[in-house]
């Protein structure tokens, strides 16, 4: 747990040697890394991230996660060489992501990999949308705007952007292969804890084959967020959209993004909506998604992650999306 005093280093490079911390507040939420609202002494306020692996809860549950980024673009998506490569990417795309103040992987000043960052002033966009939907209309437009300028962002080969951009590829063959065997793979973890999953595993395979089977080739991979859902878009002062978890950002079908826009943005997808998309991969990429959200929040209440309820509803709900996909009636 980070404290002022442990912050103090940070703070200093980042802002003067005048500035110090007059209060520091772990912010709910995080799962990957430790993210902290730092308070100064003359009321600025800024967000510090740090990539502690014990406060890494994913990694706590299930180490194997680690050290396979390159290998798999769905492996763990953690760390500050990953945060630059993306923040440096999206900035340049004229895509609006927090300010970063400092990015520090010396270990002087703080005994893990850690960075300070803009503190976003407003509410996140899940905020809005519970509390004032009728205001949301405008920031869900502009991320509009942002994500087709992302998914214009495109490379032949797939994979997390730091490793394509080194020329170094995935592994897999296809977007669609690895969604695939990553789909079986769930599913067999899934069925193994989950008794109704269990008694549909053999039409739930059999259901990805043939879904996976209708998909074609394709030559161009575009620039994705992975995770956005409206908890992973804050709003500034002038309302605008500001993009948070950007650690993911890989080339892949952009039709993974969209089922997962589609699942956390609910009724208001509508906002986000491409032409263009492979109905095929939708329907893979729609039962995959499902199906890792089932055995996901399973290995990582598997750890000691704190907030169990929330998973065990994204496990539930998952699962009853996952059976009503294949026409398995509800339990």
């Amino acid at each position: 747990m980070a404290t002022a005093e442990l912050l103090a280093g940070l703070v200093r490079s980042a802002f003067g040697a005048g500035a110090r911390p007059r209060h520091v507040s772990r912010l709910p939420g995080s799962s990957k890394k430790g993210v902290y609202r730092v308070v100064l002494d003359d009321g600025r306020t800024a967000v510090v991230y740090v990539w502690d692996p014990r406060e890494d809860y994913w990694l706590r549950a299930d180490a194997s996660t680690a050290g396979r980024a390159d290998a798999d673009p769905f492996s763990h998506a953690s760390g500050l060489d990953l945060f630059r490569a993306a923040h440096d990417r999206l900035s340049g795309l004229g895509i609006r992501v927090p300010r970063l103040y400092l990015a520090d992987a010396s270990r002087e000043h703080y005994p893990a990999d850690a960075a300070v960052i803009e503190d976003v002033a407003g509410p996140s966009l899940e905020h809005i949308i519970g509390t004032r939907p009728h205001r949301a209309a405008p920031a869900l437009q502009e991320l509009s705007g942002m994500l087709r300028a992302l998914h214009a962002d495109t490379a032949g080969t797939f994979g997390k952007l730091l490793p394509v951009t080194s020329g170094r590829a995935a592994a897999g063959g296809s977007c669609a292969a690895v969604v695939l065997a990553r789909a079986l793979a769930d599913l067999a973890e899934a069925a193994a804890r989950v008794p109704r999953i269990a008694d549909a595993q053999a039409r739930l395979a059999g259901t990805l084959h043939e879904r996976a089977a209708r998909i074609g080739p394709r030559p161009g991979h575009s620039l994705i967020h992975g995770e956005l859902g409206p908890d992973h878009v804050l709003t500034d002062g002038a309302g605008r959209p500001v993009l948070i978890d950007i650690e993911g950002l890989m080339y892949f079908d952009p039709e993974w993004e969209h089922v997962f826009l589609r699942l956390r943005f609910g009724e208001h997808y509508r906002f986000l909506r491409e032409p263009g998309l492979d109905p095929h991969r939708l329907a893979l990429y729609r039962l995959a998604l499902h199906l890792s959200l089932v055995a996901g929040p399973l290995r990582l209440l598997d750890g000691d992650f704190p907030d169990r309820e929330p998973m065990l509803q994204i496990v539930a709900y998952n699962t009853e999306q996952a059976c009503r996909d294949i026409g398995v009636p509800g339990a």
